[in-house]
């Protein structure tokens, strides 16, 4: 096999930023009934730092806290997500099943994500994507939390010889010339311009990706 194209979840197929408040919120709030936080939830923080994997989340959000209250909060968070995304409250960007689509009939297309395997599973689920999608690959399945490493172990586990990485975050734009594959930056919600500069292609808007890949 020689293309295939490997897709970062949040923030690139998935408007995570529709769930990612009222779940935080429900999350923080579980911490101020048990006296372990006081103040605002932290909502900006955690946009800032999108897309590093979860134990480094939960060090930049609780500072002060045990490696059991952080565990405990983020599987706390996790449920919530879940129970967002399961009551229709987030959506895919304009143009994500109509790309996937089109995509799917010439390349095998896989997610590769920092995100938790039920997490992703939720969205594949709820949104039907595994007509387009043939495997999700998770961070969980990482011992060193690098998507680099990730997204070598799928290449090697699906014979793949080249293809591309699309993502908004340096950690996908690092995993694509870390691996020898062209990177596609997506300029959505959590993206920063400072990460993208390295990509080979920057995109505003998802069904731009169709011209590069097909090119």
């Amino acid at each position: 096999m020689e293309h295939a194209i490997f897709f970062d979840m949040d923030g690139t197929l998935f408007q995570t930023n529709l769930i990612l408040e009222p779940a935080l919120e429900a999350t923080f709030e579980q911490l101020r009934t048990n006296n372990l936080w006081s103040g605002e939830t932290p909502l900006n923080l955690y946009r800032d730092i999108m897309g590093v994997p979860l134990p480094i989340v939960w060090e930049k959000l609780c500072p002060m806290h045990s490696d059991a209250t952080r565990e405990a909060s983020n599987a706390f968070f996790q449920q919530a997500l879940i129970h967002e995304i399961e009551q229709g409250t987030g959506a895919l960007y304009t143009g994500v099943e109509e790309t996937l689509a089109q995509l799917s009939e010439k390349f095998p297309l896989y997610i590769a994500s920092n995100g938790q395997l039920p997490y992703l599973n939720a969205i594949v689920e709820h949104f039907a994507l595994h007509r387009y999608i043939q495997k999700v690959y998770s961070i969980e399945g990482i011992r060193s939390g690098n998507k680099s490493e990730l997204v070598a172990n799928a290449l090697k586990e699906q014979h793949i010889t080249s293809g591309f990485v699309v993502g908004d975050r340096a950690s996908d734009i690092a995993a694509a010339a870390d691996n020898g594959l062209v990177s596609i930056g997506v300029c959505f919600d959590f993206s920063q311009a400072s990460e993208l500069k390295k990509a080979d292609h920057i995109v505003p808007h998802f069904d731009k990706l169709v011209s590069i890949i097909l090119k």
